[in-house]
C-alpha cells in the first residue's frame, strides 16, 4: 500500500515568503518527474521557467501548462548545453536559478551483468551532464554576482547499493556540488544539492505497476513508512533557490522520508510502529 503524504501543493503558494517572483529558472529534465514538479512549483511562486529537456514535445506541453518556455537540450553534449544557456540569456533573460534534474537510471544488477555501455551512459548523463550544465550557467551567474544552482543527486550516492553506475555518479554529483559552491561562493553564487529518496515519479510508478519494485518494501525501509512525492522534492529545491536559504551553500539535503535513518533499525527488528492515538475521553 502506498501512503500518500498529507501536504500537497496548493494554488496559493505564490503568497508564501519563498517567492521567486520574476526570477528566471532553468530546469533541465523539466518534462517529467522531479524536474516537472520543480518547474510547476517555480511557476506558482512567480518565476519565469524554462523547461529544458530532450523530449521537446513533452517539454512544450509542460511549459504551455505553466506559462513557461520550452527549450531542447541534451545535457550529455557540451555544445547543446552551451547553446541552451546562450538562448535562455537572449530570449528569456539572465538565469537566476538552475536545477540540474536531467538524468537516467539503471537496473540493480551485478557488475558482471552491467554492460559497460550502460555504465558509461549513466556517468555521461548523470555526472558529466550535471557538470556541463553547471559549467554553462555558473560562470555567467558568477560574472553577474548572483545565482543559485541546485543539483539533483540521490540517497544512493550516500549508501551502498547494487546500482554500480548510478550510485557512484550521484556520489560524485554531491562532491562536485560542494566543490562548485566553494569555487563560485565569493562571486555570489550558491550551489547546493538535493538527494531524493524513493520518489513516486512516473518511472517508479511504472516499475511498481510492472511488478519490478515492491512498494511495501520501499515504504517499510523509511522512518515515515512511505515514499516521497515529486512535489516534496520540489519544495526542498525551491527553498534552496529562495532568499530564505541565502546563507546556505555547499550542502547535500536528503529528502527521503527517513530512508537513511531507518536502515540500521532493521538490525533491531525494524522501525517501531505508530503509537496508538490518545484517548480524548469523548
Amino acid at each position: 500500500m502506498i501512503h500518500e503524504p498529507k501536504n500537497r501543493l496548493r494554488g496559493d503558494e505564490s503568497e508564501m515568503t519563498l517567492s521567486l517572483q520574476d526570477q528566471v529558472a532553468v530546469v533541465t529534465g523539466g518534462a517529467s518527474g522531479i524536474g516537472e514538479a520543480c518547474a510547476r512549483l517555480f511557476a506558482i511562486r512567480g518565476a519565469r521557467v524554462v523547461v529544458a529537456d530532450r523530449r521537446e514535445t513533452r517539454a512544450a506541453e509542460v511549459a504551455s501548462d505553466i506559462g513557461g518556455v520550452a527549450m531542447a537540450v541534451d545535457v550529455a553534449r557540451n555544445e547543446s548545453v552551451e547553446a541552451l544557456a546562450t538562448r535562455v540569456e537572449a530570449e528569456v533573460g539572465p538565469t537566476d536559478i538552475l536545477v540540474t534534474s536531467a538524468g537516467i537510471a539503471q537496473n540493480p544488477v551485478p557488475p558482471e551483468n552491467l554492460p559497460l555501455e550502460t555504465y558509461d551512459r549513466v556517468l555521461e548523463v548523470d555526472l558529466r551532464g550535471t557538470y556541463l550544465s553547471c559549467l554553462a550557467f555558473g560562470p555567467r551567474m558568477a560574472r553577474r554576482g548572483r545565482g543559485s544552482i541546485i543539483t539533483i543527486a540521490s540517497i544512493t550516492g550516500m549508501r551502498s547499493t547494487p546500482l554500480h553506475s548510478y550510485g557512484p555518479a550521484k556520489a560524485a554529483v554531491i562532491n562536485l556540488t560542494a566543490g562548485l559552491a566553494a569555487e563560485w561562493g565569493r562571486s555570489g553564487v550558491r550551489v547546493n544539492t538535493v538527494s531524493p529518496g524513493y520518489t513516486l515519479t512516473p518511472l517508479l510508478r511504472h516499475a511498481i505497476e510492472q511488478g519490478r519494485r515492491d512498494p511495501a518494501i520501499l515504504a517499510e525501509n523509511s522512518a515515515l513508512g512511505r515514499m516521497v512525492e515529486p512535489d516534496e522534492i520540489a519544495r526542498a529545491v525551491a527553498f534552496l533557490a529562495s532568499a530564505e536559504a541565502s546563507a546556505i551553500t555547499g550542502i547535500n539535503l536528503p529528502v527521503d522520508a527517513g530512508w537513511l535513518t531507518a536502515g540500521p533499525w532493521h538490525t533491531y527488528g525494524g522501525v517501531r510502529p505508530a503509537r496508538p492515538p490518545e484517548d480524548s475521553g469523548a
